[in-house]
């Protein structure tokens, strides 16, 4: 008998397993891939939309350019899921049957209960999103003049944080609009993961790019005018957008899988499987075990990763044989600030063939190698996905 396979989500985690399922599987499964959205958004080149919204047109893949003919695909918002009886329940009031499943659903942003902030400021999570962003940059800079500029304040100097500032920037020079930039965080230094070499050389980037750093004080609350950072500091806005972090879904948190309490991710295991029968979790959607009892972390290279795997699971899943365990592997560091990149602690990466083999050390370094390296990596997964026309048109907005 076919065994049915669904996928949920078209971010990488969901179009990865899609193209990893088929791969793998081939004509052995019946594949129905289910979002709410009939593209994949390349979301780690979004904030090149605040620059200019045209690049949407390379980052945004339609699914039939992803999924092989074979592969059903359905628009829907998941609503629910009821793993004893195997379906999927959409938002048309029908279900999926399943034998097997892959959720990959994505995460949405964290506000962590700061007053007001849900409520005023933009977020970057979908090709909407940026959309908004750059209309919100466009509107502000056109009300505003030299002697009172449009004030943009953005919280969190994360990856999110820090490019969508240096795209900000980028629009203001190409434009000579009056406009300021704020970077807000709490912790002590932007990029609060990175090593200190490579938190320096961002901090260096920004303040080229005159974009005002403010770190060590958090954002208390918002109001629709005012960023209220630390005890003293207040900081007025024409447009805020917020990027402090990420946690679960709605919809997992009403599911009966086991979950992080606060962030309402998903509890997988090294290969992947929940404590529901024959449902995996992978990308934003999972928080998934590894050897230092820290979980993978929530990023686009994670998600590459794991989605390889998955499908093999699935395949070993439906014929009784062990799992895979995954380990995520960190490849790197890359950073872009407007057309600049910062790179940190680059790896050899299979399929990138960079005639610079200074770029293949533990260094971190700025200039035309990182930039091309950075336009390399997306490219790769844009050629992954679809195949190198695709790749090579969005190769100059990268």
């Amino acid at each position: 008998m076919t065994e049915n396979v669904v996928v949920l989500g078209s971010g990488y985690a969901g179009a990865g397993a899609v193209k990893s399922i088929e791969r793998t599987l081939e004509d052995e499964v019946d594949l129905t891939w289910i979002s709410d959205v009939d593209h994949h958004f390349v979301l780690h080149e979004s904030h090149r939309i605040i620059r200019d919204p045209r690049v949407k047109e390379k980052i945004t893949i339609p699914v039939d350019e992803i999924k092989s003919p074979a592969t059903r695909f359905i628009q829907a918002a998941v609503t629910g899921m009821n793993a004893n009886d195997r379906e999927v329940e959409l938002d048309d009031g029908t279900t999926v049957s399943y034998d097997y499943a892959v959720l990959a659903i994505g995460s949405q942003t964290a506000f962590f209960g700061i007053d007001g902030l849900e409520e005023h400021a933009l977020t970057l999570k979908d090709l909407d999103d940026a959309l908004e962003i750059h209309e919100a940059v466009k509107s502000a800079a056109r009300d505003a003049s030299r002697s009172d500029p449009a004030q943009v304040v953005v919280g969190g100097a994360g990856l999110s944080g820090i490019q969508s500032a240096g795209e900000t920037a980028e629009f203001r020079d190409k434009h000579r609009a009056p406009i300021d930039i704020h970077l807000v965080e709490g912790l002590e230094n932007v990029f609060p993961p990175g090593d200190p070499e490579i938190q320096e050389l961002l901090d260096e980037k920004l303040r080229e790019r005159d974009i005002n750093i403010m770190t060590g004080e958090f954002i208390g609350e918002v109001d629709e005018d005012t960023v209220y950072v630390g005890d003293d500091t207040e900081l007025d806005y024409d447009v805020l957008l917020w990027t402090g972090g990420i946690t679960g879904q709605d919809l997992t948190q009403d599911l009966e899988i086991g979950k992080d309490e606060r962030s309402f991710r998903l509890h997988a295991s090294s290969t992947f499987e929940t404590d529901a029968p024959d449902v995996f979790a992978i990308g934003d959607t999972a928080l998934v075990d590894q050897d230092d009892d820290e979980p993978a972390p929530p990023t686009a290279q994670a998600a590459w990763d794991a989605a390889e795997v998955v499908g093999e699971n699935v395949r070993r899943a439906i014929n009784d044989q062990p799992l895979k365990e995954w380990r995520y592997r960190d490849k790197g560091t890359l950073v872009s600030v407007g057309q600049e990149a910062v790179a940190h602690d680059i790896k050899p990466v299979e399929g990138v063939d960079l005639p610079i083999a200074a770029l293949l050390g533990s260094d971190t370094f700025d200039g035309v190698a990182a930039e091309t390296l950075k336009k390399a990596v997306a490219a790769r997964w844009i050629n992954r996905i679809t195949g190198p026309s695709r790749a090579a048109k969005a190769w100059p907005d990268m």
